[in-house]
């Protein structure tokens, strides 16, 4: 990263920024309330560290040793300031702030009415963000795809109905993008752009949806290290998209496998996370442990271990759902978890 004087001229940044294009790099330019920081995204061998040191308004070169620079709490530490994280900020919600915030709907969007019905009732919960699924990634080809399957207009259709049903419950709306050719549409309805577990790796979706310059939720894929998990949010960043929401939603099972949960909740990747970048951490318990009896307890868990919210799935009658039924909750036992999560923050920030 190359740190620039606190008085540097923005002809100076302007310069600097050239000359690593010239050398073939992208530069990531970072303007916080302290001082000017260029990231270098390529290849750092193609130009020379001392020759970027001795550029004008350029206080001095350092070398980050991760693979996620851009999000590393070193890099971070010179524009947000040492201990300041990333806050992500939409009306009077404030991500990875100083309260938990809570994102909940259906796994699927069914219908209107259905929609409807459910973001009311998590409204009254206090969740504060709309979740509904559109286009469903399925194991399986015979499964519900979700009504975006059906059709470019059934989907336009199911996305309005997001939007609506968010600002008539005035919540904030997310929904997967599950492939390159879906990104221009849904960014016109979402608020944040969520990309799923299976997609963690796709680095051509992960760029494309960064430059629609929306808040991103990137789930860690189930079989990744938490260093990938860091190291492919850094394509978001690289598109000098900084609103990444990160997103715990479990590993593959040791074992014979997931006869008795999901997946393996590492509630451990959310501190580590936090000690090793600036960007939020939620966890998605739904889908960790699939099923509804463990989510209290799985919430409340990774509240404690200090996650900045939860991503959960709701339905007015769980058994009635399209897709994943047994790990569907209802919004009387949101509101239990909500109120549960809050005191627990409460003791949490009260003992640090």
């Amino acid at each position: 990263m190359i740190i620039m004087k606190k008085e540097a001229t923005q002809k100076q940044i302007t310069h600097v920024a050239s000359e690593v294009k010239r050398h073939g790099l992208r530069p990531a330019i970072s303007e916080g309330k302290f001082r000017t920081v260029i990231g270098l995204i390529g290849d750092e061998s193609q130009i020379s560290f001392t020759h970027l040191a001795t550029l004008p308004g350029v206080k001095e070169v350092k070398t980050i040793e991760t693979l996620h620079k851009l999000i590393n709490c070193e890099y971070s530490e010179l524009f947000y300031g040492k201990g300041e994280n990333s806050t992500i900020k939409m009306g009077g919600i404030e991500i990875g702030g100083n309260e938990p915030i809570f994102i909940a709907g259906p796994c699927a969007i069914e219908s209107r009415k259905q929609l409807f019905r459910i973001a009311e009732e998590i409204k009254m919960a206090k969740a504060h963000i709309l979740r509904g699924g559109i286009f469903k990634p399925r194991s399986s080809v015979h499964s519900f795809q979700g009504l975006g399957a059906l059709g470019p207009e059934e989907a336009e259709e199911a996305l309005s109905w997001l939007r609506d049903a968010g600002k008539s419950f005035d919540m904030p709306v997310m929904t997967e993008v599950r492939g390159e050719s879906q990104v221009d549409l849904i960014a016109e309805y979402a608020d944040i752009l969520q990309i799923g577990a299976r997609n963690m790796y796709d680095q051509d979706l992960l760029s494309k949806v960064a430059r629609k310059g929306k808040p991103v939720l990137l789930k860690r894929h189930f079989g990744a290290s938490i260093e990938e998990f860091l190291s492919f949010s850094e394509y978001i960043a690289a598109e000098g998209n900084k609103d990444i929401i990160l997103c715990e939603r479990g590993i593959v099972p040791v074992g014979k496998g997931k006869s008795l949960t999901r997946y393996t909740l590492d509630l451990a990747a959310v501190p580590v996370v936090q000690k090793e970048t600036y960007l939020p951490i939620m966890v998605d318990p739904s889908h960790a442990t699939g099923r509804r009896d463990l989510i209290f307890n799985m919430s409340c868990a990774a509240i404690a271990a200090g996650a900045s919210g939860l991503l959960i799935e709701v339905h007015y009658n769980p058994a009635e759902a399209l897709v994943d039924a047994e790990q569907m909750i209802t919004p009387e036992e949101l509101k239990r978890i909500i109120i549960a999560s809050k005191r627990i923050h409460k003791v949490v920030i009260d003992k640090n």
